[in-house]
């Protein structure tokens, strides 16, 4: 419990997710310090495998800022061995005490076999996975305050795992029923760190277009079509990158007022902490976005 108390409060209410193209380190740098000063509780960048390869990312933001948590979403468990993982982790949870969050995922089977490797059962190797990190423990530093572990979870049977064996649960791209019912499972005493997409546009067609750029629905065996269906959504809601209720119920658009009704929403079906995440080619667009929302979200 060490990790949740700890990360609750370290963490705050809402962070934000950099998951922006390949940039000049000193530009990460610029963007973290900036994020830190608008406010947001933690910063959050993704890996998929081989590029930005998270811990060093991590690292530099870290080295360049003072408070802010910095956490992977996610660090991609076919990028590295479980006690690489491990052992990365606790180097930086112990480099900068209570300031790193490590969320884990498996990514998506095309990507996997992209890289040369065998897509396996997504559960069966996450449950291998964190058992041997696990048993990687004794061999790693011991951090002063312990960091929490979340899992990427969006089915009920990974967030089982992630209440069994981990600090809680990252799921993304779900709607707000979904964040309810992700609490219900995780139980009270564990982490629930919801990913939300913010497109700052008042224009529906515009920000239906660019959600559905995201190609998050058409992607082969996209896991989030899969928890939508679980959710009720049909195929006809998913056909050609989702219907308006599909994208309304997945993205949140609209102006800064709007955007903060939904974080807050998902903050009151129970998450305890929100990674909003925005679009934008590059990393000064993403900032700027992340300061008008600021005053509304943190």
């Amino acid at each position: 419990m060490a990790a949740v108390d700890e990360a609750r409060i370290r963490l705050g209410r809402v962070g934000a997710g950099l998951m922006t193209p390949i940039a000049p380190a000193e530009d990460w740098r610029h963007a973290a310090r900036r994020v830190e000063a608008a406010g947001y509780g933690a910063i959050w960048v993704n890996e998929v495998i081989g590029g930005r390869e998270v811990f060093t990312q991590l690292s530099v933001m870290l080295a360049a800022t003072r408070r802010v948590v910095l956490g992977s979403a996610i660090a991609n468990v076919w990028a590295r061995h479980p006690a690489t993982m491990q052992g990365a982790a606790s180097v930086l949870a112990d480099a900068y005490p209570g300031r790193l969050a490590l969320g884990i995922g498996v990514s998506i089977g095309a990507i996997v076999e992209q890289s040369g490797q065998k897509w396996t059962s997504p559960l069966s190797r996450m449950r291998e996975y964190v058992d041997a990190m696990d048993a990687a423990v004794e061999a790693a530093p011991r951090p002063e305050v312990p960091f929490p572990r979340l899992v990427a979870a969006l089915g009920p049977r990974m967030q089982d795992l992630a209440r069994e064996k981990a600090d809680g649960a990252l799921p993304a791209a779900m709607p707000v029923e979904h964040t309810r019912l992700a609490r219900e499972r995780l139980g009270p005493d564990k982490l629930l760190i919801v990913a939300q997409t913010a497109i700052l546009e008042t224009s529906p067609e515009k920000a239906r277009g660019v959600a559905r750029g995201t190609q998050l629905l058409t992607l082969p065996g996209s896991p989030y079509a899969r928890s939508l269906r679980n959710l009720g959504f049909g195929d006809a809601d998913l056909a050609d990158g989702g219907s308006d209720e599909v994208i309304d119920a997945c993205f949140s658009w609209g102006d800064e007022v709007t955007i903060g009704r939904r974080i807050q929403e998902h903050l009151d079906a129970g998450a305890d902490h929100v990674c909003v995440t925005t679009i934008a080619p590059d990393l000064p667009s993403s900032l700027d976005v992340y300061e008008r929302l600021a005053p509304l979200l943190v």
